[in-house]
This record gives C-alpha cells, structure tokens and sequence, in this order.
C-alpha cells in the first residue's frame, strides 16, 4: 500500500534546513528507502516564501496571494512516497525520517487508490 510522508519542520535554521538535521541525514535516509525498495517519489520543497496560493471565489474568480499564507508554526517542508504492507511500517520509516526530529513532524496518509 502507498502512504504520503508529509514532512512538517518545526523549525529552520539560517541556511533553511530543518532543526537538528544535516543533509548526510536526508541522504543517508533515502538510500535507507531505495535499498530497502519502498520508495515511490519525493520531493523537498522550495522556501515558504516561494509559495503561491490559489483560491476560486464564488464568481468563479481567482484569487491569488504570493508568500506566506498560513500563520502556523509547522512548515510543509517536503514529502515522500512509499510502498510498504501496512500503516505500521509507514509508521516506522517516518519515525526514522530526519524530519521527525527538532520540533518537526512526518505526517502519515495513505495514498487513495481508486482503482485506475
């Protein structure tokens, strides 16, 4: 079954990495993943204030807003995607990711299958 490891940093240094993470720590995680043959795709996003956000009005008209949009204190930061057997092992794989750590948070959902 596919899950989404939704990466949420609790916290960004100066250089804009996650809290307690260094890059040998996502380089080492994902070839963990590859080896182990669960890997589908991922991604690490850009900046927060790199982001655009795109709201349909009832009138049908767009509504767009540039930069920051949310007040929260956690910050989609990246995702992954993932074929394990159950929610158990996604469990245990996102306990492992370096975005876990430092205040951060991996957010565990299956990937719906609608059987096309």
């Amino acid at each position: 079954m596919k899950y989404m490891l939704l990466i949420n940093a609790g916290a960004a240094d100066e250089d804009g990495q996650a809290a307690g993470c260094e890059v040998q720590d996502w380089m080492a995680y994902d070839k963990q993943m590859r080896d182990a043959g669960i890997f589908v795709s991922g991604e690490s996003l850009a900046d927060l204030v790199t982001a655009t956000a795109v709201r349909v009005g009832p009138d049908g008209r767009q509504i767009v807003t540039d930069g920051p949009f949310a007040e929260s204190r956690e910050v989609l930061g990246g995702f992954y995607v993932i074929d394990v057997p159950d929610l158990d092992v996604a469990l245990d794989w996102a306990a492992r990711c370096p975005g876990a750590r430092g205040g951060g948070s991996v957010v565990v959902r299956p990937v719906a299958d609608f059987g096309g």
